[in-house]
């Protein structure tokens, strides 16, 4: 499962993401969602940051998120 994060550091990580990458978080999830199928969270975020030259934390970040709504949708 993902890291923990507190909710406030990963929403400041996430607004500042579009900025330092010129893309916007939906772009980022659907690239991790056409991207190779990884179990674990750190092999996700070493293959987003190594593919997309992302910094640590943004990278963590992203893929944070995409666990949490692929979560709420098994959920929903």
């Amino acid at each position: 499962m993902s890291q923990v994060f507190s909710q406030e550091t990963h929403q400041n990580l996430l607004a500042r993401i579009p900025h330092c990458t010129g893309r916007e978080i939906s772009d980022w999830l659907r690239t991790v969602e056409e991207g190779p199928c990884f179990l674990r969270f750190e092999d996700k975020v070493s293959w987003l940051r190594g593919e997309h030259e992302l910094a640590y934390g943004h990278a963590k970040a992203i893929i944070h998120e995409y666990d949490l709504r692929r979560a709420a949708r098994r959920l929903g």
